[in-house]
């Protein structure tokens, strides 16, 4: 049973736990300035594919951490985790160069894990960290990756209250994670003792030293114990970390991963900043908005592979799953469908889809932004072939910009952001494929047989008053209109500071203009016009932001008037998901 968690109550908010920190980024790899350092520490530049790297199993990791990546979905390791943690599990200090999003925390939470004896309550590893976020998220990662194992993480940082971190590390910590401050603040106060340390990990180490933490790294590193193991990752190697790794680290191995700069000439990318919890419906959003052709949809995971191609399938598109665990039979009976266009989205892995080359796919999206920037290029890869244009889309959350600014540097492209399409861009959208499908009927003449129709009705009414009725009824056919403020609030906007939003059961379809909803306001509620915000008027309902302070008086004030001479369902919009 796995034992409970230690004091630290706040939530672990693991982003990937393999692929390093989505925080702060350097440039890509720079050969150390110190020309003795160089010599010292050569850096081979690594480019295996995951068809050239070995299995977490072949590493030599314990039966119980393999068990964990494969409950976690992890198909093979990446390039500096291949590197990496065989280096480490022999005992050796390491220098590890990597940009962020290679994989750096499993390349050291891995053997710090196999390594770790759970029988006892001291402290064996410690890992420093620039930010109380990478902290977190690093002690996170080892949780979950050392849940069959008993070991017990305990993240230490500034922000939170000490007594917590105390009991934390009284009742025992075998992994400690923490900022170099809070680190020596512990060790000052005696609550964290360094004799019994065996693995040492600095991560970001150049953000540290950035970070103004060259005294407290230093006076930490002087604690430990003379026979332990250290490690040093860091994007860079600028001239007081080499020489730092001179000072403290023996006989390191040098591993350093690098990508090739390349762009992709035929392939547009953008980007959508997505809310926290609202990646699957902006998925939709974007599907609904973009109208693609075959597309493949990356995640990381065969799990996550597996729930979303189901919540796509129960939402309307035709989507299939391709991942390691599938046998050759279902693989190729999705290929099939996928070529044969019985189904439109390919929901797939980064191991299950390399070497598919589908040249009419138009769209890639990166439902997870990938471990690394090979990952990156492989994956947009897919589409702009054989002389055609596509796009590639990538959906990340705040955090995550950093991320993909890294990727922007290495592969030398632009990936331009993009605002999620709203309800009222689907909309107008849908209304312009509705007329090319007109044009397109008419240019080949398909109505001859309702002409009859239309010249009986010509008698009573005018010819466009007929066009528009059978255009509305084969609209109405065609889309259903939600009218719930629950299915059409919030459409991914956030409201200003101060403000709120406000969901109005009555859109453009029932003549509703903006003026009409300022001038409620205005008259019924007693607010200025210019205190107003943002008026969105959709098909059948409408959104406007108030002050935060007006809004239920607002509310209060159109649900006891007419708009458009109706009474309408007027109330708060509910907020996005936290």
């Amino acid at each position: 049973m796995r034992k409970p968690k230690p004091e630290f109550k706040g939530k672990f908010q693991p982003r990937d736990k393999f692929a390093g920190k989505p925080k702060r980024n350097k440039p890509a790899f720079q050969k150390p300035l110190d020309p003795d350092a160089q010599k010292a520490a050569p850096a081979p530049v690594v480019e295996e594919t995951p068809a050239d790297l070995p299995t977490f199993a072949e590493l030599g990791l314990k039966d119980s951490i393999v068990k964990a990546i494969v409950e976690m979905g992890y198909e093979c390791p990446t390039p500096i985790q291949a590197r990496a943690i065989p280096v480490l599990l022999e005992g050796g200090d390491l220098i590890g160069q990597a940009q962020t999003g290679t994989g750096k925390t499993a390349a050291f939470a891995l053997p710090i894990i196999q390594r770790v004896d759970p029988s006892t309550n001291d402290t064996q590893a410690l890992i420093l960290a620039p930010t109380r976020e990478l902290a977190v998220q690093v002690a996170g990662g080892i949780w979950d990756l050392a849940k069959h194992t008993g070991i017990r993480v305990v993240p230490v940082y500034g922000g939170q209250p000490i007594d917590r971190q105390f009991r934390a590390l009284k009742s025992g910590a075998h992994v400690v994670v923490g900022t170099p401050g809070r680190v020596l603040d512990h060790i000052r106060r005696g609550s964290l003792n360094l004799s019994t340390v065996k693995f040492c990990v600095l991560d970001e180490a150049d953000e540290m030293m950035a970070l103004g933490f060259a005294e407290d790294m230093e006076a930490i590193l002087a604690q430990l114990p003379d026979e332990r193991q250290l490690a040093f990752f860091s994007a860079t190697m600028p001239p007081k970390i080499a020489a730092l790794t001179k000072t403290y680290l023996k006989n390191p191995k040098h591993v350093s991963i690098e990508s090739k700069r390349r762009t992709v000439e035929t392939t547009n990318q953008t980007y959508y900043e997505v809310p926290k919890g609202k990646k699957l419906e902006a998925l939709g959003r974007v599907l609904d908005m973009e109208s693609p052709g075959p597309t493949i949809v990356f995640c990381r995971t065969r799990q996550e592979t597996n729930d979303l191609s189901d919540n796509l399938r129960l939402r309307g598109y035709n989507a299939e799953a391709l991942h390691g665990d599938m046998s050759q039979q279902e693989r190729d009976r999705v290929m099939r469908r996928f070529r044969d266009g019985a189904a439109d989205l390919l929901v797939a892995t980064d191991v299950a889809a390399r070497g598919l080359d589908i040249e009419t796919v138009t769209h890639v999206i990166n439902y997870d932004i990938p471990f690394d920037v090979e990952a990156y290029i492989h994956r947009i890869g897919r589409t702009g072939r054989a002389g055609r244009t596509g796009d590639a889309i990538t959906l990340i959350e705040g955090k995550q910009r950093r991320q993909l600014e890294a990727i922007e540097r290495v592969t030398g492209a632009k990936i331009k952001p993009a605002r999620i399409p709203t309800a009222a861009d689907i909309a107008a959208r849908r209304r312009d494929q509705f007329k090319d499908t007109l044009r397109e009927a008419i240019a080949a003449g398909q109505f001859e047989a309702h002409l009859a129709t239309v010249d009986d009705l010509a008698e009573d009414f005018d010819p466009a008053q007929i066009a528009a009725a059978a255009l509305h009824l084969l609209w109405q056919n065609q889309h259903s209109t939600p009218a719930a403020a629950e299915e059409l609030d919030a459409d991914f906007e956030q409201p200003e500071m101060g403000m709120t939003r406000i969901f109005i059961g009555l859109g453009r379809q029932d003549g509703l203009r903006p003026g009409d909803i300022v001038g409620a306001i205005v008259n019924e509620a007693g607010i200025a016009s210019k205190a107003i915000g943002v008026i969105d008027v959709l098909d059948r309902t409408a959104f406007v932001e108030v002050p935060l302070a007006e809004g239920e008086r607002v509310v209060q004030a159109l649900r006891n008037t007419k708009l458009r001479n109706k009474k309408v369902k007027v109330q708060l919009a509910r907020p996005p998901a936290e």
